[in-house]
């Protein structure tokens, strides 16, 4: 068995992403296609919009007509007409001229502003006043303003949300091509460990991992399975490694992974075929004792046993993999900039990662740091994101200002 705690860079791991394949691409209706991941890069089928629409209510106006107006000197103009909504006018603006128009309207020729009702009066059916001027452009969205027909709209590797789906609803694709959910196989080890409709008697726990990893992969997008519980005897890991192998494009086995003569995550990481073990040890915190195998060209990570240090792996080491996997462009969590309420200590040598709750001030966040042991998961429940101490650095001090890389 390979010995021990050969202990990697953070970056020299997570630099492994690029050595495990993307999923395959799969054609899915559009109202399936939240969260998921573009195959490939969009294009519009036509200019978006596809004419000159108005944003107000009101008239339809030659900018240049109602230059000067004023609610003591206001311009004139002739109803030379109203735009009904879906119709294409069937007229066009001379000078001096309006026209009625919804939100949503086809700007009839000629008409180049919109002027809101609330700064108009209608004197008679054939006459208003205008009390503003508007320029050309105003409360107008032009054909192809906001993307032109043929050009790209989205890129490959874009995360399909609300706006994305409008889009793409925009563009005309009623199916959307995008990379396939990886499926993740999710392992708990440990003779310790029960079911959750388990009432767990003296020196037994909940299996919390499992649920908490899966819903972690959800998140980041791919699509959990559920395979039991091993235990710690010989042979008791295998049957469930092969499956998740069988079934599953990545695996997550937690518990296991320490040193202990009853931990045999490794060595049935060693046993398995096709298999190298790539990561022995991270120097990070939480989450030295991680390891990392390719096992048919399969990511199988061994993660923590400790709930809380199983989530920040996760976070900072797996769900990277995990996007790379489902052909995401995203890299990093949003993070906002936050001053530190006490110091905090750091042992150099390893990258730590501290659990950090948000409070609103008047300059912006203040960052307070959750105590807390590792096996503990209020205080995940509690964080609103983590502060990265870099493995050369002692610790940081009382109101420096930090970036706090925001949780879910």
């Amino acid at each position: 068995m390979t010995g021990f705690f050969n202990v990697s860079d953070l970056h020299a791991v997570t630099a492994l992403v690029g050595r495990f394949p993307v999923t395959e691409a799969e054609e899915v209706p559009l109202g399936d296609a939240l969260g998921r991941t573009l195959a490939g890069e969009v294009a519009s089928d036509v200019d978006i919009p596809g004419f000159d629409r108005a944003t107000m209510d009101g008239y339809a106006v030659k900018g240049a007509d109602t230059f000067g107006a004023s609610d003591g000197s206001p311009a004139w103009l002739r109803l030379a007409g109203t735009v009904a909504m879906g119709d294409e006018p069937a007229f066009a603006l001379k000078q001096g001229e309006a026209a009625a128009i919804s939100t949503g309207g086809m700007l009839p020729d000629g008409a180049d502003a919109v002027v809101m009702v609330e700064h108009t009066d209608q004197v008679d059916g054939a006459t208003i006043e205008v009390y503003r001027s508007v320029a050309p452009g105003h409360h107008v969205i032009t054909r192809g303003e906001d993307f032109e027909q043929g050009r790209p709209i989205l890129a490959a590797g874009t995360r399909i949300g609300a706006a994305e789906a409008g889009l793409l609803a925009a563009a005309g694709r009623a199916t959307v091509a995008v990379r396939k959910k990886p499926r993740v196989g999710i392992v708990s080890t440990g003779d310790e460990v029960v079911s959750v409709d388990t009432t767990p008697t003296r020196g037994e726990i909940r299996d919390i991992n499992t649920h908490t990893l899966s819903a972690m992969v959800t998140e980041a997008g791919g699509e959990p399975r559920a395979l039991g519980i091993a235990g710690d005897g010989e042979g008791d890991l295998e049957p469930l490694l092969n499956e998740a192998l069988a079934s599953c494009d990545m695996v997550l086995i937690s518990g296991g992974s320490s040193v202990g003569m009853r931990d045999r995550t490794l060595a049935a990481m060693e046993g398995a075929d096709e298999s190298e073990v790539l990561v022995h040890g991270i120097a990070i915190s939480p989450g030295k004792p991680t390891i990392l195998a390719r096992i048919a060209g399969k990511p199988v990570w061994g993660l923590p046993g400790h709930v809380a240090s199983a989530m920040v792996v996760f976070e900072v080491v797996v769900r990277p993999f995990l996007l790379a996997a489902s052909g995401s462009a995203e890299k990093a969590r949003p993070f906002v900039s936050a001053r530190l309420t006490r110091n905090i200590a750091s042992a150099q040598g390893r990258t730590d990662f501290v659990r950090t709750r948000l409070v609103p001030d008047g300059e912006g966040y203040r960052a307070e740091p959750l105590p807390g042991k590792s096996g503990l998961i209020h205080t995940m429940v509690h964080a609103d994101g983590l502060v990265r101490i870099e493995r050369d650095t002692e610790g940081l001090y009382r109101d420096s200002r930090v970036t706090v890389h925001l949780l879910p």
